[in-house]
């Protein structure tokens, strides 16, 4: 039995990257998990048989965040599937934006759309269908806090804002024994980050900004977020958590 058996988790943006390391993770610990996409069903579909092939049981959820309704959208479709929630990880985002000599309102917005606002009403209206004791775990960046990248600037604000959420909402959800944290990992090695850290310099750099001399792994945040989940988190809430390897230090 696993630590986390009997109870439901929704990852957003569990298709691939760091989101689906989360939620093959939380599969492994015994939670049964909603695997949320917004436009690869195939790739969700995927996600589901890693988690089921390994003794787990998931279900996928397809709404696109960004657009009014969308938070209403997605819990309509859970509850096809399940009657109440245990571990919500925000994770689902738009993971970098243009410099602001080039970033246009469209993008601003849709940015924010789906980094700040889609989780924020998917906690409101997930507030109903969490249990008490559960868990909020919002995925969040070291840009949020670390030393200025100017070129992602609209991303950056995005995450910060994100972790606003994280602390006040945590006061919200206390009294009922539900955490809410962020979470943020660093450069780490995924789909979108491949090109970048294929090469040479790239590589190099990501090494060099982190104490431990490495780039990071989904499974080094996927743990992170596993810890936070369980009971052995239960006094940890309203923090920032830092998952970038050191490289703010």
């Amino acid at each position: 039995m696993g630590v986390l058996a009997g109870r439901t988790a929704l990852v957003t943006g569990a298709s691939r990257g760091i989101g689906r390391g989360i939620a093959e993770r939380l599969g492994r610990d015994g939670a049964r998990v909603a695997v949320h996409y917004g436009r690869n069903e195939a790739a969700a579909k995927e996600t589901v048989a890693a988690i089921e092939a390994a003794g787990g049981s998931a279900f996928t959820l397809g709404v696109e965040l960004g657009s009014p309704g969308d938070a209403e959208a997605l819990w309509e479709e859970f509850d096809r599937h399940a009657d109440g929630l245990d571990i919500l990880v925000n994770n689902a985002a738009i993971g970098n934006s243009r410099p602001i000599e080039e970033i246009d309102e469209e993008e601003y917005d849709r940015l924010f759309a789906v980094n700040v606002k889609a989780p924020l009403f998917l906690a409101k209206h997930g507030m109903t269908r969490l249990r008490d004791g559960g868990r909020v775990i919002n995925i969040s960046s070291g840009l949020a806090r670390t030393a200025a990248m100017p070129h992602n600037m609209a991303y950056a604000m995005a995450k910060a804002a994100l972790d606003v959420l994280s602390r006040d909402l945590s006061k919200v959800l206390g009294p009922r024994g539900i955490t809410v944290n962020s979470v943020a990992p660093g450069l780490t090695t995924t789909d979108n980050t491949a090109e970048f850290l294929s090469t040479e310099a790239g590589r190099a750099m990501a090494e060099g900004i982190s104490a431990l001399g490495r780039v990071g792994a989904v499974d080094d945040i996927a743990d992170v977020v596993a810890f936070l989940a369980s009971d052995e988190s239960r006094w940890v809430t309203g923090s920032w958590v830092d998952a970038t390897g050191g490289s703010l230090t």
